[in-house]
């Protein structure tokens, strides 16, 4: 069955790919993002999701359009600080941009997936909750995801919505590259953390989290899956 799903954070890395294996599967895709992105496989609408306002209008002009039965909530920031470093005002920001779009969104597309009674929510998380150093806002942001995730699941229980947070570990995208450079000392650390010794492509976070959009995953809500190589149950023994 054809659906319609929203995807914040769409133009590129595993938004991007999501949006290309939904739109292989025949559901219509929907992207709020920043930049462009050449060739998306929907409807791209731009828009600075940091702009409370301005993601309102546009979540307020979809809901009269679109019939949305889900969203994936991967628009994300990271500012990394050491301890001794962290300020109050990139600490807001990196709340700001990672929750409140979130929150947003869902308030927004609420009331039509209590209609038909089905509904799927996606939440990205991120593997430096279990500890990261040069993190502490990012980190904080994205444990709040998986709060949210629970908390939400359980209100909405008997409604036929379903909600849930992905985990990625490292994974191959441009924001992962832009604080992790090639042959670098980020490189090489997340790289030791990661029992099957390599990075997740865009696609293989996509697919996980398409499965949680899916019918199938219909009995399954309140959970954390981690897609992350084996990264969150501890290093190899050799």
């Amino acid at each position: 069955m054809s659906r319609t799903f929203l995807i914040t954070g769409a133009s590129k890395g595993i938004g991007l790919a999501l949006a290309h294996r939904l739109a292989r599967k025949g559901h219509t895709v929907v992207g709020l993002a920043r930049g462009a992105a050449p060739a998306f496989p929907g409807t791209l609408i731009p828009v600075d999701l940091a702009d409370g306002r301005a993601t309102g209008d546009v979540l307020a002009d979809l809901c009269t359009r679109l019939r949305v039965d889900g969203v994936v909530n991967n628009v994300g920031l990271v500012r990394p600080q050491p301890l001794g470093a962290v300020d109050l005002a990139t600490l807001d920001e990196v709340m700001r941009v990672n929750l409140h779009p979130a929150l947003q969104t869902v308030q927004a597309l609420l009331p039509g997936m209590r209609e038909r009674g089905w509904g799927r929510i996606v939440n990205i998380s991120s593997l430096t909750v279990l500890g990261s150093v040069e993190r502490t806002a990012y980190a904080a942001a994205k444990a709040a995801l998986v709060s949210f995730s629970r908390g939400w699941a359980l209100e909405l229980a008997t409604t036929g919505i379903t909600v849930n947070a992905v985990s990625p570990g490292p994974t191959e995208t441009e924001l992962f590259r832009a604080n992790n450079p090639p042959g670098g000392e980020g490189e090489r650390r997340y790289l030791a953390g990661v029992p099957m010794g390599r990075f997740a492509t865009p696609d293989e976070i996509a697919a996980a989290i398409a499965f949680l959009l899916s019918e199938e995953a219909g009995f399954i809500t309140g959970q954390t899956l981690h897609v992350d190589g084996g990264a969150s149950i501890g290093k190899t023994a050799f």
